[in-house]
């Protein structure tokens, strides 16, 4: 479990790219399990979910709160999924001071 921090959103939007050009249109395989982390460094990631071409499924494995539930909302609509006992939290963003 790893929260989103600059390093990490980095890591995951260069795999996004590379998935996206190695793999065209079939879908990519997001495994969430994320407590939370940095609002800007998740709109990175949002924002690539976005810009690419291929559906990217969603899967909630064990926890997917604050900036992790909303990448979890970002999946292919009908390929977004919680297994039974994942927790999902969602709250107001705050504004990153730290």
């Amino acid at each position: 479990m790893t929260p989103i921090d600059d390093h990490t959103a980095a890591a995951i939007i260069a795999q996004l790219l590379f998935l996206q050009s190695d793999s065209g249109k079939n879908p990519i395989h997001m495994y969430i399990n994320c407590p939370g982390g940095s609002v800007t460094a998740g709109l990175g990631i949002y924002d690539t979910m976005q810009y690419i071409t291929a559906p990217v499924a969603t899967w909630c494995i064990g926890q997917a709160s604050s900036m992790g539930s909303l990448l979890l909302a970002a999946g292919e609509k009908g390929m977004r999924t919680a297994l039974p006992n994942s927790r999902i939290m969602v709250h107001q963003p705050s504004g990153g001071a730290q």
